[in-house]
């Protein structure tokens, strides 16, 4: 795909709301956008830094306009949302997860602080439905105590 079918995929805008329907909340990526022209960043000089480092792939100041004003159906690519990272100098974990919260539903939870072992654990704990994640919080809080009581 060319940097121009990129930027072409971006296009495309999302189907206007029917006559007389409120208007839709801004998503979480529009905002990442628009919070960054409010503190005084022109639409111009977000595109003078939209660039993707790795591929090369640049958005012009119309396609970053677009995903405040009228976000396409579809979310930008990997090295569109490095490009909307650098624009913004934001690091581009913060421009996925607002990427996945306004097309997918999808709210990230940032486990800062822990290895991976406890991001696996909580990973695969996070589809458990809640009399399953009390079973697995007892038996956590069970093998802690007997190894406290035990001395080890």
């Amino acid at each position: 795909m060319t940097r121009e079918e990129e930027n072409n995929d971006m296009e495309t805008p999302a189907t206007a709301p029917p006559a007389g329907a409120t208007e839709a909340p801004m998503g979480a990526l529009s905002q990442l956008i628009q919070e960054a022209n409010d503190k005084g960043l022109s639409y111009g000089d977000m595109a003078n830094r939209a660039v993707d480092p790795d591929t090369g792939t640049r958005l012009v100041k119309q396609a970053l306009q677009k995903l405040v004003k009228t976000p396409p159906v579809n979310p930008p690519s990997l090295p569109q949302m490095r490009a909307i990272a650098n624009a913004i100098g934001r690091p581009l974990r913060h421009v996925q997860e607002a990427t996945a919260r306004q097309w997918l539903q999808y709210e990230a939870t940032e486990l800062a602080g822990y290895d991976e072992e406890v991001r696996i654990i909580v990973g695969h704990l996070a589809g458990k439905s809640k009399a399953e994640l009390v079973r697995w919080r007892y038996m956590i809080e069970a093998e802690e105590r007997a190894r406290r009581e035990s001395g080890h």
